[in-house]
């Protein structure tokens, strides 16, 4: 019973534990709070939305994406610490390429930090290549220096848009 949907104002308690939970085990080391609270999920929906993948244990992982003209951005990407390494994050990731493709965006930005070593690989494996830095998220304190790493895959090749 694996399947993917979008969140509802319901879920917002329980995306918030997943991405605390996650980003807590993978980003202890460089900062020390948590990444959300409820009020930070819920203006993200007013925006966007939260992608979600269920299983029989229940929400097992989140992505959020937003469009933003022809482009799609995704972030936030976030699998229950027991469910790691099984699929979620690419199963999520996935589905959120197929949505926004659908829906006319041409390509799919994102933004990682740059201390989190094993995630350039990730998205290099899903066609995203680096386009560039930013800075971290001005007034979090961090332990060690860090900024942003700016990734981009295109959704739609050249040669697609010519035959729409």
């Amino acid at each position: 019973m694996n399947h993917i949907r979008s969140a509802q104002p319901a879920d917002v308690e329980t995306i918030t534990r997943v991405i605390n939970a996650a980003f807590q085990r993978a980003e202890s080391f460089f900062i020390q709070r948590d990444r959300v609270d409820s009020a930070a999920v819920r203006r993200f929906l007013e925006s966007g939305e939260f992608l979600l993948r269920e299983d029989e244990r229940g929400i097992a992982g989140c992505v959020y994406v937003e469009k933003r003209g022809e482009r799609a951005y995704a972030g936030l990407l976030a699998v229950e610490p027991s469910r790691q390494g099984s699929g979620c994050g690419s199963q999520l990731m996935q589905a959120a390429e197929d949505h926004y493709r659908q829906s006319g965006c041409r390509h799919m930005d994102l933004r990682i930090v740059n201390l989190r070593a094993e995630l350039p690989e990730f998205y290099r494996r899903r066609g995203y290549v680096q386009t560039g830095t930013s800075p971290f998220t001005a007034g979090i304190e961090t332990k060690l220096p860090c900024h942003f790493i700016n990734m981009t895959k295109p959704l739609i090749a050249d040669d697609e848009l010519r035959n729409r």
